[in-house]
């Protein structure tokens, strides 16, 4: 029996005529969610863009579906969670509009240094004035890449070809790939403060939000000309809306907004904004590549090969999933955690099981550390599957060994990060196969439950200090749920880890920072 396949957005027809060899397809755009649910029941597979969203209520009416395809990157319309509870693959197709990506935000830059737009508004008037338009050459500019993922590599690589000098700030990449494509791996300040010109290159997460706004703004230079064609959230606007008033920034070139449809911002308002509506990936050729990927992966999903973009788990035996889910789990938070400690540029990564874990599933749980790591950048675009592959696309070299009984423990795993700056090691065990706990960072031990937010407070061990802290968190109605410490040795170097029931204010990290005694201070989400 044929597969059959609903396709409930827009699709280009190449693609449709990949699935069409092998599969039964119905073409159905514009339905309500009403009417995909009364649908949904009689198809194997379901190909949707950004239009439709697929529920957890549409996922349940959904009795015979097997796979749920993006054609595109984004899945926020996707419930992940409510597919892969279903046992539904979902997949992607994260390759398919890179280049459009990459030369839509090339084009802006283009555009903004030589005023393409307003020139041709202004001749279109009928005005010939050519002193008003003088414009600027990106020849030995510096270009600063916040980001240096497939994107950002694509545009670095044409903007060198250009004359241009390229930097990019990227925690992830690593010194090898920077040097292939010839780019100077810098930090995040060093790139804003030195930037002719910035181009965003990052996915919109909680870390990342605002990551742009007045404080940052302030160190650039003066002139500075700013990219957005990534994801709308990355820019606090209101910040950059006045430093484009002030001249501070001189240009900036936008495709994504915080809101979308972004008709009435007020950026648009302003003649040194250049502005297009969420293009990146609007391309005859981006739209055919997606369409023709996610059509060749269910495909091939169906005739046994596994898909190429999934975004959840794949099948793994029952019984292993039984046993192994908290070592599973605690490998995810042990990554989650190294990834919110990094300090330089990411060289190596090793992972060593002592104890009862040696003798389990080693790589698969290694999987998870790895996805727990790169998911605080990445978010839905990294799961189990790819995840070992985007490490090694980054030049990052993975090793994995096993050792004897470890001394204090049944079990331990151990995640040890070498990064351009420094070695650090984060390990923990399960107890009673159950209750999972972080026990050792560095060389300091303790036995913290790695869930919720966390305060990671580097400090000197000395009186009063502890005390310093959480009266400034109760004087904020800041409520701790619970505290580990670890230490060097009495009034040496120590750690303390705060596990507290609320979010917590950037300007309330920079209060705990300055308490004598605090060497550094960082909230974990775990």
């Amino acid at each position: 029996m044929k597969c059959k396949i609903l396709v409930s957005d827009p699709l280009a027809e190449a693609g449709v005529d990949v699935l069409r060899e092998q599969c039964a397809v119905t073409v159905k755009t514009g339905l309500t969610e009403a009417q995909l649910v009364r649908e949904i029941g009689k198809y194997n597979g379901l190909i949707v863009r950004s239009g439709t969203r697929v529920t957890k209520k549409l996922i349940k009416a959904a009795k015979n579906l097997k796979i749920i395809a993006r054609a595109g990157v984004g899945v926020d319309n996707i419930d992940i969670e409510a597919a892969t509870a279903a046992g539904i693959v979902v997949i992607n197709s994260p390759r398919g509009n890179t280049l459009s990506a990459a030369e839509h935000a090339l084009s802006l830059m283009m555009s903004m240094a030589r005023n393409i737009p307003a020139a041709d508004r202004s001749l279109r008037d009928g005005r010939w004035d050519r002193k008003a338009f003088v414009g600027t050459e990106m020849f030995h500019k510096t270009l600063g890449l916040l980001g240096l993922g497939k994107v950002g590599s694509v545009v670095a690589e044409r903007a060198i070809a250009m004359g241009m000098t390229v930097i990019a700030y990227d925690p992830f990449a690593s010194e090898e790939q920077a040097r292939r494509i010839g780019v100077g791996l810098a930090g995040f300040t060093t790139v804003l403060k030195r930037a002719d010109i910035i181009s965003l290159h990052m996915p919109h997460t909680r870390d990342t939000h605002h990551l742009i706004g007045a404080k940052e703004l302030r160190m650039m230079k003066k002139g500075v000309r700013i990219v957005n064609a990534a994801r709308g959230g990355l820019i606090d606007e209101q910040a950059l809306l006045a430093a484009l008033k002030s001249g501070k920034v001189s240009q900036a070139a936008l495709d994504v907004f915080e809101s979308e449809p972004a008709t009435d911002n007020p950026l648009l308002q302003l003649p040194n904004v250049i502005a297009t509506p969420h293009l990146g990936a609007s391309t005859m050729e981006a739209q055919i590549n997606v369409a023709v990927d996610v059509a060749r992966q269910i495909v091939d999903f169906f005739k046994g090969v596994p898909p190429r973009s999934a975004i959840n788990m794949p099948s793994v035996k029952p019984e292993i999933i039984t046993s192994h889910k908290p070592y599973f789990e605690l490998a995810e938070k042990i990554g989650l955690f190294q990834a919110q400690l990094l300090d330089g540029n990411v060289q190596k990564i090793n992972v060593t099981f002592a104890g009862r874990s040696a003798g389990m599933e080693t790589e698969l749980i290694t999987r998870y550390a790895l996805v727990g790591f790169l998911k605080p950048t990445m978010q839905d675009s990294v799961n189990f599957v790819n995840a070992p592959m985007l490490i090694g696309n980054r030049g990052i070299k993975l090793t994995q060994t096993t050792a004897g009984q470890p001394a204090k423990y049944s079990d331990l795993i151990t995640v040890e990060v070498v990064t351009s700056k420094r070695t650090r090691v984060v390990a923990g065990t399960v107890y009673d196969m159950h209750e999972i706990r972080i026990v050792q960072v560095d060389d300091y031990w303790m036995e913290l439950a790695p869930f919720g937010h966390v305060l990671y407070v580097r400090h000197k061990d000395q009186p009063g200090l502890v005390g310093s802290v959480g009266t400034l968190l109760g004087n904020r109605n800041i409520n701790i749920a619970g505290m580990q410490v670890g230490r060097e040795s009495v009034r040496g170097r120590a750690i303390m880890c705060l596990t507290i029931d609320d979010d917590i204010s950037r300007e309330t990290l920079e209060a705990l920072a300055n308490i004598t005694g605090v060497a550094s201070v960082r909230l974990l989400i775990l």
